[in-house]
């Protein structure tokens, strides 16, 4: 949460983070969660081509890198994100 809030700082963007809990495989199915963590920004989610993704469910997610699997998605992604919300 620090390196998010850091991240929208240097983003100059008023956006409110919102941690949404998703307790059940059905809640997964039904918010499209591809597992934790998921950030979004207006819904969309802040991986490129993750919308045409349905593994949906609870688990931990790793998110495909150029330096290889990360347990976070890339700062770049998410500033990306940032500069094209509404």
């Amino acid at each position: 949460m620090a390196h998010l809030h850091e991240l929208l700082g240097r983003a100059a963007s008023p956006a409110d983070v919102q941690l949404v809990p998703v307790t059940s495989d059905d809640e997964a199915r039904a918010q499209r969660f591809l597992g934790s963590p998921t950030m979004r920004v207006d819904g969309s989610d802040v991986e490129p081509g993750a919308d045409e993704r349905t593994d949906f469910g609870l688990k931990c997610r790793l998110y495909p890198t150029p330096q290889g699997l990360s347990g976070l998605p890339l700062d770049a992604w998410i500033l990306a994100a940032l500069r094209t919300s509404s």
